[in-house]
């Protein structure tokens, strides 16, 4: 598990940095309480998170992880959700252990990083800025930052180009499926974490470069790296 030293260092937000489900899990079924379908529970919804808020919205209104509901419904359910959901960003999620001791390290080090998620950009910075981080990125991209988002690779390449740095330097950190195939289309190395929401799957079957328990291990990792 030898990555080349990098440069530049992306962090997805949700399931890697910050564990978010306990309040997207809440907003999920306060929204379907609110337009009188069942509650889904949390342990079930955690499942669904890691495609964006369309797609958790989608599969909590059908059940399904794929299917698609009525247009009509989902309008509506996306303004409901919405709605509660910026009143509930911040109220139960928690960084991750190693976050902190992560973030000194690459400052410490002169490493240039960036956040990088699907998440709509109000919402990224109401959480980077309530658990502290917020200032420790140089550069963040949202999910409507650009007219792509991961698993496209423009959110990546458009950080390299941000900072004058290869792509071939440059390593992204994720715990889903999207971000090792954003980070494989952009050139990007890719570190996965396993605890994040990776849709019921063992995220060591995307193959990434290396895998960590927790980023409490990165900093040793990256010492670690050869030029």
């Amino acid at each position: 598990m030898i990555l080349r030293k990098p440069e530049l260092v992306l962090f997805d937000l949700d399931g890697t940095l910050i564990d978010s489900s306990p309040d997207l899990a809440f907003s999920v079924d306060s929204m379907l309480e609110r337009l009188g379908l069942p509650r889904r529970g949390e342990a079930r919804i955690r499942n669904w998170i890691g495609s964006g808020i369309e797609r958790l919205v989608k599969r909590a209104l059908t059940g399904d992880m794929h299917a698609e509901p009525g247009p009509e419904l989902f309008r509506q359910a996306m303004t409901v959700f919405h709605e509660i959901y910026e009143q509930n960003v911040c109220v139960l999620s928690r960084c991750y252990d190693g976050v902190r001791d992560s973030m000194d390290y690459l400052r410490e080090n002169n490493y240039r990083t960036g956040c990088v998620t699907n998440k709509a950009e109000r919402f990224t910075n109401i959480l980077l800025q309530a658990h502290g981080i917020y200032d420790d990125f140089d550069i963040i991209i949202a999910g409507d930052t650009l007219t792509k988002k991961k698993p496209d690779p423009l959110q990546l390449l458009h950080a390299a180009e941000h900072f004058n740095i290869s792509p071939e330097r440059s390593l992204m950190v994720g715990d889903s499926v999207n971000d090792v195939e954003a980070a494989r289309a952009a050139g990007f190395q890719i570190l996965c974490v396993t605890y994040g929401y990776i849709l019921g799957r063992d995220i060591r079957e995307s193959r990434p470069d290396a895998v960590l328990d927790t980023l409490c291990d990165l900093p040793r990792l990256l010492a670690g790296t050869r030029a």
